[in-house]
């Protein structure tokens, strides 16, 4: 076949890694940078964030969108201290304890700042009551009044019984009081020489004949028709004495509510709102009918009396910024308390109801972090049920039994709290996907950028940045080398062309360390130097996978060639994730291929190994070839491809490329160069399409390289989109600069092709055909004679 040499595929050592201009950092050191005063490169975010800060309306909550590092939080407090935004003052709330239905407490809503005025205004009635009550009702003016009704009661009974006893003498007989059971009552007996005889007795000198008979007959139906009128007097004796109970109360209850009302007065004419009237009555009917008897014993009952403020103002107390860390059910939307009875029973009452911090937060901003709340059990779900009425329930914790679960429901309270909510992209895709309430209540967006422009502006920034870190923790100052070292690190984080990496808390981690590693060698300044070394030690940290692969390639454990040429082989290039970091590894992809129909087969997918993007990458695979190699005849060949010693789940179409090289390699019997490795996606079209961590990948090939011995030839395939992202390790771009190692940029499979076996990959003619002596000309060629041995022919 015809050979070609694609040397003008490879890119200029000096293209491997960006260098900061020195002219954009025009100081000495971080001393003479004026610290910034804001977040940095996200004009957009704030804006956006002062519209939703600003605008009041039904479903205008925010939901700050970015990666964490990026400065949501800093951003948000800074900017609720510039606008001071204006909010609704809210009014305060109280419970009450509801005496026409316990089990549900009663709101009291009160003028913003007077809810504390009123509950010290009822606890000085309720100390009244405790204190001052019982001595009142018991003045010697009330004992005189009560004695007179007791003489008046007296005299009465007397008038009543006078006129019927002698009656009774006069016949005869006489009324005494005698035992019945444990029980005494009235009863009207004879009179035998003066003195009054049981029933019994009597019969008994009648039959002895001490008594005539008649008179005896005549004596008892005497005492018939007395014991008849007996019962009408003791109704009236009965009737006396009820309204002299009834008298002795009302003198009390009289006494009692006439002073009672007087402190009561008073606070209703200072609290005139709706609800205030009414719980003063119903306090006062409570009091007067059912706690007097026991005043001087027990006083537990006042408890009943006292007021619960769940949400109190200060004076002057301007709009509330609550941050909540650990959303909860119960943070959120509030509590009850409970007390442990016997018998494994609970107790609560109204004031036990404690306020979350969605009530805290009523007519400000409550801020938090998406993530907590989706990992908090019921939490999202109150939360929104809470924004979409308007209304907050505080109901006891789902989790306790229902047994020993408080049976308090206290009133609902109105709310208009704007919650903040901070999360990443792919927490607001799939709240936006799944929860049909999302897009209704957090209608303002204010999208944090990852990157920032790789300008003079953007160096100026890091510097500001480093200046205000300097400062404020009392760090060395950072010497124009090492913001320079800085700024190209965040190049080499940020990954894509002409940007820098907006997570300045990354950054500022590693500006920490350097300025450590600065103290502990005596120097005044942070150098770049210093720099470089918080990095390689950061990496260190993290990268012990890593080292461990290396190891097992010099061990031979890992089966990896990087040398020579291989029939159906490729070097691919995947990634691993350690924290924030990321790290790159070849991996070697190989594929078979004969007489058959079952097409191209992805091992991986069969073993159930294959993520959703990488499944996706091996049919536009497939629509490649079909692409590639369109002829007049169906496809009929079987093959398989397989990504060796990988034992745990693949995804990404990074590899799509290698992939389509390596099946035309097996098909065509042509060897692929092994000291070369590539990264690439690729379309229907045989276009190599742009991946991510492209540096990382190049690094991780060298790594193993360097491990197994570099030839001078090796190097690594990467699309030409991600030509411009490249921030290489100095040892690396050094490397290629001494021609030991290599980078290529290609655009098209074609050149993919020709890079790894040397041959010409070939273009169609005229006759839609490929040249004979072109790599995919024997393709075709080989696929025809695959199509004939599955017809049989």
């Amino acid at each position: 076949m015809r050979q070609v040499a694609r040397d003008d595929l490879r890119i200029a050592p000096e293209r491997l890694r960006w260098s900061c201009p020195e002219e954009w950092l025009p100081f000495r050191s971080t001393r003479e940078v004026e610290p910034v005063p804001d977040v940095v490169g996200q004009e957009d975010a704030l804006e956006a964030l002062r519209f939703g800060l600003e605008m009041r309306g039904a479903g205008q909550n925010i939901y700050v969108r970015g990666l964490t590092g990026t400065g949501r939080m800093t951003s948000l407090r800074k900017l609720m201290e510039q606008i001071a935004p204006s909010c609704n003052l809210v009014p305060d709330r109280c419970y009450v304890h509801n005496f026409s239905e316990p089990d549900r407490p009663r709101l009291l809503t009160l003028p913003r700042g007077t809810g504390q005025a009123f509950r010290r205004r009822i606890d000085r009635l309720i100390e009244f009551i405790v204190r001052d009550l019982a001595p009142g009702i018991e003045s010697d003016e009330l004992r005189a009044r009560q004695a007179r009704l007791e003489e008046q009661a007296r005299a009465h009974l007397e008038r009543l019984g006078q006129p019927f006893e002698q009656e009774l003498a006069a016949a005869g007989l006489a009324l005494v009081t005698v035992r019945v059971g444990p029980a005494m009552r009235p009863a009207i007996l004879p009179l035998v020489d003066g003195k009054p005889v049981p029933v019994e007795r009597f019969q008994q000198l009648r039959a002895e004949g001490r008594i005539p008979p008649e008179r005896a007959r005549a004596i008892l139906e005497r005492i018939e028709e007395f014991e008849k009128r007996l019962e009408k007097l003791g109704e009236d004796v009965a009737r006396v004495q009820e309204e002299h109970r009834t008298a002795v109360r009302a003198l009390y209850e009289n006494t009692a509510r006439s002073l009672v009302e007087r402190e009561i007065q008073a606070i209703r004419a200072d609290f005139p709102q709706p609800g205030v009237g009414t719980f003063l009555e119903e306090l006062l009917e409570d009091l007067i009918r059912n706690r007097l008897p026991d005043l001087k014993e027990d006083t537990e009952f006042v408890r009943l009396y006292r007021v619960n403020v769940i949400l109190g103002h200060e004076p002057g107390e301007g709009c509330p910024i609550v941050i909540e860390n650990v959303p909860t059910v119960q943070n959120l939307i509030g509590d009850i308390e409970r007390q442990p009875l016997p018998g494994g029973l609970v107790h609560s009452d109204h004031t036990m109801v404690r306020a979350g911090s969605l009530l805290r937060a009523d007519g400000g901003f409550l801020v938090l972090e998406a993530l907590d709340v989706l990992r908090e059990p019921g939490a999202w779900k109150a939360l929104v049920r809470a924004l979409r009425t308007g209304s907050l329930e505080i109901t006891p914790a789902d989790f306790f039994p229902a047994t020993v679960r408080p049976a308090l429901k206290p009133e609902p309270i109105p709310i208009d709290p704007k919650v903040i909510l901070i999360g990443d992209p792919g927490l607001f895709e799939l709240l936006d996907r799944h929860d049909p309430d999302f897009p209704h209540l957090f209608k303002v967006l204010a999208d944090f950028e990852s990157t920032i422009p790789r300008d003079a502006q953007g160096a100026s920034h890091y510097a500001g940045v480093l200046a205000k870190i300097e400062r404020e923790e009392g760090l060395r100052p950072f010497s124009r080398g090492a913001v320079r070292a800085l700024v190209e690190h965040g190049a080499r984080i940020a990954g894509i062309a002409g940007r820098l990496t907006a997570r300045f808390g990354r950054l500022a981690d590693l500006a920490r360390e350097a300025s450590f590693l600065a103290v502990k060698a005596g120097r005044e300044e942070v150098a770049a130097q210093d720099v470089h070394e918080a990095i390689r030690r950061s990496r260190r940290r993290a990268d012990l996978p890593s080292r461990q692969f290396r190891r097992f390639l010099a061990e031979g454990k890992l089966r990896l060639q990087v040398q020579g040429r291989a029939v159906g082989q490729i070097n691919g290039l995947a990634v691993s994730y350690a924290g924030p970091l990321t790290y790159g590894f070849p991996t070697r992809i190989t594929a078979t291929i004969g007489a058959g129909t079952a097409g191209a087969i992805d091992i991986e997918r069969e073993a159930q190994l294959s993520g959703a993007i990488h499944t996706k990458g091996f049919y536009i695979l497939g629509g490649l070839l079909r692409t590639l190699l369109r002829g007049e005849h169906p496809l009929a060949f079987s093959a398989s491809v397989a990504f060796e010693q990988s034992y745990g789940g693949i995804d990404g179409d990074s590899a799509s490329g290698a992939e389509v090289c390596c099946l035309l390699s097996a098909l065509t019997e042509v060897p692929l160069r092994q000291d070369l490795a590539m990264t690439g996606a690729v379309d229907q079209l045989g276009n190599i399409l742009a991946v991510g961590a492209v540096t990382e990948k190049i690094e991780g090939f060298y790594d193993a390289c360097y491990e197994l011995g570099l030839t001078g030839s090796q190097g690594v395939i990467i699309p030409r989109a991600n030509a411009g992202d490249l921030t290489l390790r100095h040892d690396v771009a050094r490397a290629c600069a001494e021609g030991l190692f290599h980078v290529y940029a290609v655009e098209t499979i074609h050149e993919a092709l020709e890079l790894l076996t040397g041959c010409a990959a070939g273009q169609r003619g005229d006759d839609g055909r490929y040249p004979p002596d072109t790599l995919l000309g024997r393709a075709e060629e080989r696929a025809f004679r695959y199509y004939r041995m599955a017809a049989g022919g």
